[in-house]
């Protein structure tokens, strides 16, 4: 999880995030909604990758990317839980 965490620090790739909420896109579709290098949107491209918020399918010369709902999910499970506690540990708190 500590790969998500930090991977949804950077605004740029909570970005890149939404855009592939919309539909697969490739690299070059990602950066035409950048005003940033091809390279820097790679970079950010290959720390989803790495943290598997999205996934890359390759074609040819074509790399399409798209998100991985299924880190998503589990990724919302565990924010569920950690806030679940949260509140349920306050409550006891202020009933003590």
């Amino acid at each position: 999880m500590k790969d998500v965490w930090n991977s949804l620090a950077d605004p740029t790739r909570r970005e890149i995030l939404t855009l592939l909420q919309k539909k697969d896109l490739t690299a070059g579709e990602i950066c035409a909604n950048f005003n940033v290098s091809g390279a820097t949107i790679s970079h950010h491209l290959k720390i989803l990758r790495e943290a598997g918020l999205i996934l890359a399918h390759k074609e040819k010369q074509t790399i399409t990317y798209r998100l991985n709902t299924t880190v998503f999910q589990d990724f919302l499970k565990t924010i569920v839980q950690l806030f679940g506690q949260s509140q349920q540990e306050e409550e006891n708190y202020e009933t003590e």
